[in-house]
């Protein structure tokens, strides 16, 4: 009866385990979370480097350092796989950076910096889902540019390191007015490289954003866009059941988006991001999705 008791106990536990990994955020330890830069696959470099340079306009785009790509792949999730090209190479990247608010806004509610309120809850989705710019711009004023800046720099994250190559920041409001607080490297306003806006996701899939709540919360703010371009645009011909956690931006000849992918089926987990600077920005971040996909097949 004991034994049967046990038994019983372990595959609930299993089970429960099982189920809970195939949430999000994952329920990860801090042990088993390893720097993203430390996780580069050679292979999948090579194969994403490959499958790039087959298109000539992505591959001069590349060589410019208009084009900057990062993808990780999560379909294993103890065998984590990153690739980047021009990886630390910081470009200016329009609304896509408002992640950077979301994450200091909710800092500071978990810290009781800020009082969470239905007012506030409204302009953050706002902010995400319809990168709206005057919610955007009420969350920045009530947060303040030296806290956005110091969850960047903080040593929790390192989302914004001169070290290497700057990183996520935003030191403007998005309506314009007021003073600014532009990054020291390039003078940018609303800023970004792929290597940081991936260990972003990689950290929020994972529940390292605050504390697994407040990535919970996060990851409910993100998913469900109501915009329908770029990535998601492929992705909801090819992967409508799949979910879908994502910011973009688009401004002039600027374009970039940022997506975690969580297919039902582990085939399809991963996160991609693009930042672009060319007038078909848009549609080559359409284009990416499949070849992509063929790269992680592929590894």
């Amino acid at each position: 009866m004991k034994k049967h008791l046990v038994f019983i106990a372990l595959v609930t536990l299993f089970v429960t385990h099982s189920f809970a990994q195939n949430e999000l955020p994952l329920l990860t330890s801090d042990g088993k979370i390893a720097m993203l830069t430390s996780l580069v696959d050679n292979d999948l470099q090579k194969t994403l480097e490959s499958e790039i340079n087959k298109n000539p306009l992505w591959k001069k785009l590349i060589n410019q350092k208009k084009m900057s790509v990062g993808l990780v792949d999560l379909r294993d999730t103890n065998n984590v796989k990153f690739a980047r090209l021009n990886g630390n190479n910081m470009m200016y990247a329009a609304s896509l950076p408002k992640i950077a608010v979301l994450l200091a806004a909710m800092d500071a509610i978990d810290k009781k910096e800020l009082i969470e309120t239905a007012d506030i809850r409204k302009d953050m989705r706002l902010m995400i889902s319809k990168s709206n710019n005057a919610a955007t711009t009420r969350m920045i004023d009530r947060v303040g540019y030296d806290k956005i800046e110091s969850v960047m720099r903080s040593k929790k994250y390192k989302f914004y390191d001169e070290n290497f190559g700057g990183g996520l920041w935003v030191g403007k409001r998005y309506g314009g007015g007021g003073n600014t607080n532009r990054e020291p490297l390039k003078n940018l306003s609303h800023a970004a490289t792929v290597t940081q806006v991936c260990r972003y996701y990689y950290l929020l899939a994972n529940g390292k954003l605050v504390n697994q709540k407040r990535s919970k919360q996060m990851l409910d703010i993100m998913e469900n866009t109501a915009l329908h371009h770029k990535f998601v645009n492929t992705l909801d011909k090819i992967a409508p059941d799949a979910r879908i956690f994502r910011k973009s931006g688009s401004w002039k000849n600027y374009h970039s988006d940022s997506v975690l992918v969580w297919g039902k089926d582990t085939n399809r987990r991963y996160i991609l991001v693009a930042l672009i600077e060319d007038s078909s920005g848009e549609q080559i971040i359409r284009d990416l999705i499949k070849p992509v996909e063929k790269v992680l097949r592929a590894n």
